[in-house]
């Protein structure tokens, strides 16, 4: 309801305040109301050229030739103060009519205009003040850049790939924490991730506008990280808060002032965060709303069928060489397509467990040829058995025991979807009732409380998703901690705009604008 009266008051709010400057410039005000045509009339108030009626017409450029145009409006009544423009292009649908309604304030033409020159520092900070607030705006609802960190979607999306990522795709998402450091997603810079970069003060309820498209099965999407709602700053995203609970316990994590990463001991504090402050992570949307899901030795059922899997889809494989062969695995390995970063963790795995084989992830047509090779033995898949008692996947609950490669049935919600709760699974659906959907629950023991009362039956008001990575066995996703809803997706990647490998140091020349959602 809050964006929806916003989104009213800032159309109306233009639309008065063209219509109060139309009059004063003695042009008939009922021009403001003419879609398209106003916004020629004002380029032509405010003695731009022809070209203008372009910049409105391309994406995120239209943002910009917008706000341009609201300090052109506020240059035609003579006001020149920094704070006051500054004010325009941050509120103009307030600004607007209160300049074209004051009395005092005359229009003058572009022609008679006496020209007003600032210093060379007011010019730099007028430039650097617009650039910002526009940035903002582009980033928020229109696109943003993300450079893939991690090799979960590989050989899919690749470590070094920088994507641009559509928000207006899904429809943007308002900010729900308004009082943040621009640019600057939940920590400051140079604080070793130990200080946040936002103000829990306001918090906004969750608004989206609308969009072109929806989520589909196999887009590849980016959504703040659903275990992220609480952190230790130590580990940030690297390793759940909510894993670390049930490892070491409650009180053991909330007392660490530091925690032992990778053998360093790091300072940590416990964060909570809102939705849109959490990490961004990017996976691949495997099940919709509504849809039952199921994991038979690799292979992703819907609803009992059988789904297409992408062409670079990797799993665990052991490759092993002839030991009567001479032979070089890193050069063959690296040729096969496997990272440095992958090799040094299978050398590293083999040492430590003393196996002769290098356990490496490669995608089936990849194992195939790598078979092939005369100094290769043999390369054998690894598929992970159900495991009894485990409580490592979602949804931690010891009965299942289900493993990364034999896991479930799971049912996943949609929107409006009445639930019919139990004891036996109620482990599904708790973090979605109290975390996600904002309601106090307890469990005492065949009931079930819901917000201080009994309840048997649960009505679902978001739609959620079941995310998952293309490198099914170096992925942390839906398997680990269950549902993305809805209020967390950011965008579509949309494109890979640019695509750089981290080991050779090399331009892939051939990722460039390459579809960034693609399964080939």
């Amino acid at each position: 309801m809050f964006f929806e009266v916003y989104r009213i008051l800032y159309f109306l709010g233009v639309t008065v305040g063209l219509w109060l400057l139309f009059r004063k410039a003695g042009r008939s005000p009922w021009l403001a109301l003419i879609p398209v045509y106003r916004v020629v009339v004002w380029i032509k108030l405010c003695g731009k050229s022809w070209r203008w009626y372009l910049y409105f017409l391309i994406p995120a450029v239209n943002v910009f030739a917008f706000l341009l145009l609201v300090v052109e409006t506020a240059k035609m009544f003579q006001r020149y103060n920094f704070w006051e423009q500054t004010f325009a292009v941050v509120f103009p649908w307030i600004y607007l009519p209160v300049v074209g309604g004051n009395a005092r304030l005359e229009y003058v033409d572009s022609s008679k205009r006496v020209p007003h020159k600032v210093g060379q520092l007011r010019d730099w900070v007028d430039s650097i003040v617009f650039a910002l607030v526009a940035a903002v705006i582009i980033r928020g609802h229109i696109f943003e850049l993300y450079n893939i960190p991690s090799s979960s979607m590989e050989k899919s999306l690749l470590v070094g790939d920088n994507l641009l990522v559509s928000k207006a795709a899904y429809g943007p998402r308002a900010a729900m924490t308004p009082l943040s450091l621009p640019l600057v997603h939940n920590v400051l810079p140079f604080s070793q991730g130990q200080t946040e970069s936002y103000l829990k003060w306001i918090q906004l309820p969750y608004h989206r506008y609308a969009g072109w498209s929806t989520v589909k099965r196999f887009d590849a999407v980016v959504f703040n990280y659903p275990d992220g709602d609480t952190v230790c700053t130590a580990w940030q995203s690297n390793r759940s808060y909510h894993d670390l609970v049930r490892e070491e316990g409650r009180e053991a994590v909330l007392n660490a002032t530091t925690m032992n990463v990778n053998g360093v001991l790091v300072p940590n504090k416990i964060r909570v965060r809102p939705v849109d402050k959490r990490e961004n992570f990017i996976k691949r949307c495997i099940g919709l709303p509504g849809e039952t899901l199921e994991i038979r030795d690799q292979q992703v059922y819907i609803n009992g069928q059988p789904i297409e899997n992408p062409q670079h889809l990797q799993f665990q494989y052991a490759v092993l060489f002839r030991p009567d062969v001479p032979s070089n695995p890193h050069h063959t390995l690296s040729q096969a397509g496997v990272s440095e970063e992958d090799f040094a963790n299978a050398v590293a795995q083999q040492r430590f467990e003393g196996i002769p084989h290098f356990i490496v992830p490669l995608s089936p047509a990849v194992a195939r040829e790598l078979a092939k090779h005369y100094e290769v033995d043999t390369v054998q898949p690894l598929v992970f058995p159900a495991d009894s008692g485990s409580t490592d996947l979602f949804p931690h609950n010891g009965r299942y025991g289900w493993s990364v490669d034999n896991f479930g049935p799971v049912h996943i919600p949609a929107k409006g979807e009445v639930l019919e709760l139990n004891k036996d699974n109620i482990c599904f659906y708790e973090r979605l009732i109290r975390d996600f959907e904002g309601n106090t629950l307890e469990v005492k023991g065949e009931s079930i409380v819901i917000n201080g009362k009994e309840a048997r039956t649960y009505k679902v008001k978001m739609d959620y998703y079941w995310m998952m990575g293309d490198n099914r066995h170096n992925s942390a996703d839906s398997r680990f901690w269950g549902y993305v809803p809805e209020n967390h997706i950011v965008g579509k990647a949309a494109r890979v705009l640019w695509s750089k490998d981290k080991d050779s140091g090399k331009w892939r020349w051939n990722r460039f604008l390459k579809d960034a959602s693609a399964m080939d």
